[in-house]
């Protein structure tokens, strides 16, 4: 008797111990629980937010403006404009909000786009949560700097409702599908996100390299073709009645960006922001990095394989640190040599740098105050 009542007391002192918890704050197998309470605080944060803090008006109207074009039957793209400039994203930007202004009442109705943007945030959430759920790579701690930490991110997808969240949800449920070896269902979304916003061909240079490591040269070409039908299919109604000026409004690599919007480029005198030398100086630099990433880097992630010009079919899946590393790593390299970055492209790599960060030799302490730095970095000017 008095021997099972010491087990007893042993095994409740034990389920008492600090030490059984600490495992769901810091050990990225025990990450599910420590997600599903931000996903729920994150709830309540958006709907506060959308309550409580203003709307502030960027790029809505102007949006409304460029698809209330298309809903009174002009499809040629040159007309298309809005108070912001002429209409310069793909057709499933055009859709998507044509959707949008019907449903919030020609736009109208800002409180109900809102409440949506807060379902795409968090619908956006529960995406990259599956994705590092898989990965184990990031403690759960860490999550809490991912959601509650960033105002910049908050603002963008409910105070702003900009088009760019859109684009990413569609490339993380493409991540999301790679990882599971879905690749023709994944180039589907990741097609779809550039029809929303072209920033998703940052992340392509790495695709490229995975599609080639899985499935070889010649099933890499119907993969490709699967990244590109849609983009033909979305925007028959505008290649029907001006092809040329579709593609050169909607896929214009050549865009001159205002300096007063920059954000990464502050740092240069304008007269050198504007000069076509400077611009091509950052691609080359960015291919060259690319190049180098892929040489030293990405290479050795494949230990196994031969990179020609005709490669042969990986017989096994992909590790998730085999696809998430070079995409999440691509998308960097293309931030850090963008010509100009605005203030809502914060979204293009926000959810990525903690994969980054932690898959380094980095102290926890230096990653965490790394993020702060580039948080705020993003917080310099109020938009």
């Amino acid at each position: 008797m008095a021997a099972s009542t010491k087990s007893r007391w042993k095994r409740l002192k034990e389920s008492l111990s600090p030490k059984l918890y600490m495992k769901y704050a810091f050990h990225p197998e025990y990450c599910l629980p420590a997600m599903i309470l931000l996903i729920v605080a994150e709830i309540f944060v958006n709907l506060i937010v959308i309550q409580k803090i203003k709307y502030t008006e960027i790029d809505w109207t102007a949006y409304m403006q460029e698809v209330e074009g298309v809903v009174n039957g002009t499809y040629d793209y040159l007309k298309l404009k809005g108070d912001t400039g002429p209409l310069v994203y793909p057709a499933g930007f055009v859709y998507i909000y044509t959707a949008l202004y019907y449903i919030t009442d020609h736009g109208t109705n800002i409180k109900l786009g809102q409440y949506i943007f807060a379902v795409l945030y968090i619908l956006s959430l529960v995406v990259i949560f599956d994705i590092y759920r898989r990965c184990k790579t990031i403690p759960p701690y860490a999550y809490i700097f991912m959601c509650c930490a960033s105002y910049r991110i908050h603002s963008i997808y409910i105070l702003r409702l900009f088009n760019d969240p859109i684009a990413m949800l569609f490339l993380y449920i493409a991540v999301d599908l790679f990882l599971q070896d879905k690749w023709s269902t994944g180039c589907l979304m990741f097609s779809l996100g550039v029809s929303v916003k072209m920033n998703v061909l940052l992340f392509a240079p790495a695709l490229l390299v995975l599609l080639l490591v899985r499935h070889g040269t010649m099933a890499t070409a119907k993969y490709l073709t699967i990244c590109a039908l849609p983009q033909i299919i979305l925007a028959i109604p505008f290649l029907l009645v001006n092809p040329w000026g579709y593609i050169i409004q909607s896929f214009n690599l050549g865009r001159q960006f205002f300096y007063i919007w920059t954000v990464n480029w502050r740092l240069v005198p304008e007269d050198l922001f504007l000069d076509k030398k400077f611009q091509l100086l950052l691609l080359a630099c960015h291919a060259v990095c690319l190049l180098l990433f892929f040489h030293f880097k990405w290479k050795r992630l494949y230990q196994c394989v031969r990179f020609r010009v005709w490669m042969k079919p990986l017989p096994h899946t992909l590790t998730s640190s085999q696809i998430i590393l070079p995409l999440f790593t691509a998308n960097f390299i293309g931030m850090c040599f963008s010509r100009s970055l605005h203030y809502q492209f914060y979204v293009w790599y926000f959810h990525t740098l903690h994969y980054i960060l932690w898959s380094t030799a980095l102290p926890s302490v230096v990653r965490i105050l790394l993020l702060g730095c580039i948080e705020l970095s993003w917080n310099t000017c109020y938009i």
